[in-house]
């Protein structure tokens, strides 16, 4: 986003020296209305005496042409003595305004500039002013409110941001589908990705609950996408028997799809009472010994822990799954022996993992605005934070922590037993540090550990990665099948929505 603050026009120079003594005639008719209008308007009449010829007719005539010329000229040296003075009046008055101004400024608004220029990244990959940080929170100075721009200052433009939103929406709604189906109705939504080659193209689920969360995001700011359409679609691609399961997953409802769909519905505004048994249905079938695949993976306790959190943040299953995401961390003592995450959460043993660390604090820190924590549960948390920040490379233009990976999550097939069903999970590991890093959690333990250089910095580059990835507003998973997932573009508009809303700091 623009450095430019809320309250400021574009950059000025300072205030002009002082003026330049008057040019001649100035001088000249301040000379002269020095004398008074009587005394130049005397002078003149004299002089004219003196010099009109003795050839006029008569003296009367001659006196008074030469009375008339300086009424005339005394009349004029007053006008222009009058100006002068107004003019000069106005000019001080100018200049002492500047001059309090610029004072007010030297202690508050320009030196706050300076600082917000010093702690804002110097963009990313031709993208300047996207990695800007945050400054400290404190107490602000100078008018208790911002200045109007001058009416003489040209308009702020848009920045990249705005015009990327824009371009998301526009593609959404473009790309925005309906098929009559036969058993289900009309649906309008969105497939999995945005380049399907299978005609015809069928909402899906999975694609049109991340479409309904990036029109929400984007606030709808017209008609051309329904948000009604869209929670009636996702009401008829429920199963039978209830729940939700992406195309790859055949008919039996898995738990990370129907608490995706499920947080897409309580956000649009669904019926409460609905969205809450769906929820209650989902939570008590999602346990170890009914689900043991999904309940071994961090990836799919996370996404349902959010899920309840928007559709039934007050259920019993919401401590229980936030309860299991914190008793199954291991330590890395590679950084510091924090406790972090990986990919596995029962099994064998697995590594740490930058994208399921963040994805377990992202949930765990809603859960804490729900949930009371007791000092375990708070410690799990802020020692995810800590491994984030733990990253040893000086550098994240290239980090391992911000690379993108996937995953399998493999389940017995429904129907053959001797068969899986293989659904391919992938992490868009930036958008979610971007989203660990600025939970309100994260920013108090960055300030109590004195971190907030590597906060700054792995930000700033988190985002920078964000930012990069997408053409248009749509954000790409390059080398692959179905590079123009809705997942991605979603979390990437999440993620530089929170970073903007972070940014924001009006008056400063």
């Amino acid at each position: 986003m623009s450095h430019q603050r809320l309250g400021r026009g574009p950059s000025r120079p300072g205030p002009t020296p002082g003026s330049a003594p008057d040019a001649p005639p100035g001088r000249f008719v301040g000379w002269l209305g020095g004398f008074g209008c009587a005394a130049a308007g005397y002078a003149v009449f004299q002089s004219l005496v003196g010099v009109l010829p003795d050839t006029i007719s008569a003296d009367a005539a001659r006196y008074g042409i030469a009375a008339v010329s300086g009424l005339g000229v005394g009349l004029a040296a007053w006008l222009s003595a009058a100006l002068l003075r107004a003019r000069a009046d106005h000019a001080g008055n100018t200049d002492n305004a500047g001059d309090s101004g610029s004072a007010g400024d030297t202690g508050g608004s320009d030196s706050a500039g300076d600082a917000a220029d010093a702690d804002s990244g110097a963009g990313h990959r031709g993208h300047p002013g996207l990695a800007g940080l945050p400054r400290p929170r404190g107490p602000r100075t100078g008018p208790t409110a911002p200045a109007a721009p001058a009416p003489s200052e040209p308009a702020q433009l848009p920045g990249p941001l705005p015009v990327l939103l824009a371009a998301s929406y526009a593609t959404l709604a473009a790309e925005l589908t309906t098929l009559d189906d036969p058993e289900r109705g009309r649906l309008t939504g969105w497939p999995h990705a945005l380049d399907e080659q299978t005609r015809p193209v069928r909402p899906t689920p999975t694609g049109t609950a991340y479409g309904l969360h990036a029109v929400l995001e984007l606030s709808a700011p017209d008609g051309r996408v329904s948000v009604s359409d869209l929670t009636r679609t996702l009401w008829r691609l429920r199963l039978r028997d209830g729940g939700w399961a992406a195309r790859s997953q055949g008919t039996r409802p898995r738990p990370e799809v129907t608490a995706l769909a499920l947080g897409a519905l309580a956000r649009a505004g669904a019926d409460p009472e609905r969205v809450a048994a769906e929820a209650s249905r989902c939570a008590a079938a999602f346990t170890a010994e009914l689900e043991p695949s999904g309940f071994g993976r961090t990836h799919v306790v996370t996404t349902v822990l959010r899920g309840l959190l928007r559709a039934a943040p007050h259920a019993p299953d919401v401590a229980r799954l936030r309860d299991e995401l914190v008793d199954r961390t291991i330590t890395d003592p590679a950084r510091e022996h924090r406790r972090c995450w990986g990919a596995v959460l029962r099994g064998p043993a697995t590594r740490p993992s930058p994208v399921h660390t963040a994805q377990a604090v992202v949930a765990l820190d809603r859960a804490a605005r729900v949930l009371d924590e007791d000092a375990n549960i708070r410690a799990a948390r802020e020692d995810g934070v800590r491994w984030l920040l733990s990253c040893p490379q000086p550098l994240h233009e290239a980090c391992v922590d911000l690379t993108n990976t996937q995953e399998e999550v493999r389940r017995p097939h429904p129907v053959d037993s001797w068969r899986q069903e293989v659904l391919f999970v992938r992490h868009f590991t930036a958008a979610w540090m971007v989203r660990a890093l600025l939970t309100p959690g994260a920013w108090r333990v960055a300030v109590d550990d004195g971190r907030e250089e590597q906060w700054r910095a792995l930000l700033a580059s988190a985002v920078g990665s964000v930012w990069s990835q997408q053409d248009d507003g749509i954000w790409n998973w390059d080398g692959h099948d179905l590079g123009r997932p809705l997942w991605m573009t979603y979390q990437g508009l999440s993620a530089l929505r929170a970073h903007a809303v972070w940014m924001y700091q009006p008056g400063a």
